[in-house]
């Protein structure tokens, strides 16, 4: 299978990288970038790692390098800090690019359905549900998704295991809603080990409002931390990106669709019973 990665900026390489990483999923991956000498850069860097991986080839390309790509994941745009959004009183957060972030897509999501109109297409770049939707109608279908609130659910595991002295991987915690300053922490269903995590947090001694407040800000600007220190938060989008085309390519069905469909059937047979 072939995986086309769309902008090799910091977040575009890290999703490479761990493309090769994980390992298996896909046997050639095409990087684009509006500057050739960086897609030929990143793309030579990354095949020094291919040896330690499974089969896979990296290659710098055009668009036309995407023929048959059955996936492509677009990273391409500005990010917080060229964008402007690093100030942790602004409410809008990363809606600040959408407005450039959606000229970018309107010029490249043409160019890729072009050349692989089957190929499904994952939104990377911020804010990325509003450029999903953006990238539904430009493509003009719907195999298009994207990363959501999963990096920043996986953040919420890793400040409560910090908090509860747990590995996050035994903690289930989810935020839904925007990928912003709006996200919805879901504390009611977090748990760890079946066990309520607010009824964890109780027992530390701390007031829980407090440790809730302290929580939610550490993940809500969660980017801007990372940036005053590194200059671009991309390691573990990168990762979720990459274990995200590992369920698409892999036909996981991981995804809310089944669990949706059982709801709506048990909702009309109940609906349905008389009194």
């Amino acid at each position: 299978m072939k995986v086309g990665v769309i902008g090799v900026g910091a977040v575009g390489a890290a999703t490479a990288l761990s493309l090769i990483e994980r390992g298996g999923m896909c046997r050639e991956i095409v990087v684009v970038d509006r500057t050739m000498e960086r897609a030929n850069g990143v793309a030579t860097d990354l095949r020094y790692a291919t040896p330690l991986s499974p089969t896979v080839e990296v290659r710098a390309g055009g668009y036309d390098a995407l023929t048959d790509a059955a996936l492509v994941i677009i990273t391409a745009g500005v990010n917080e800090k060229a964008g402007g959004a690093t100030d942790r009183s602004d409410p809008r957060g990363r809606l600040r690019l959408l407005d450039t972030n959606a000229k970018v897509y309107a010029d490249i999501v043409p160019k890729i359905v072009a050349v692989a109109p089957q190929a499904v297409l994952m939104v990377v770049t911020d804010p990325p549900d509003p450029l999903a939707d953006l990238t539904r109608r430009l493509a003009g279908h719907d195999r298009v998704f994207s990363t959501g609130t999963l990096i920043d659910s996986l953040r919420f595991r890793v400040h409560l295991a910090d908090r509860l002295r747990v590995r996050p991987r035994d903690v289930q915690a989810m935020v839904v809603g925007e990928h912003g300053t709006s996200e919805v922490l879901l504390w009611s269903s977090a748990s760890v080990g079946g066990i309520a995590v607010l009824d964890l947090l109780r027992q530390s001694g701390q007031p829980v409002d407090q440790l809730k407040q302290e929580i939610e800000n550490d993940i809500r600007y969660a980017n801007i931390t990372i940036i005053e220190g590194t200059g671009a938060s991309q390691y573990g989008i990168g990762a979720v990106s990459a274990r995200l085309a590992e369920a698409v390519l892999r036909d996981e069905r991981a995804a809310l669709q089944r669990s949706a469909a059982a709801l709506r059937e048990a909702a009309g047979r109940v609906l349905a019973v008389r009194p």
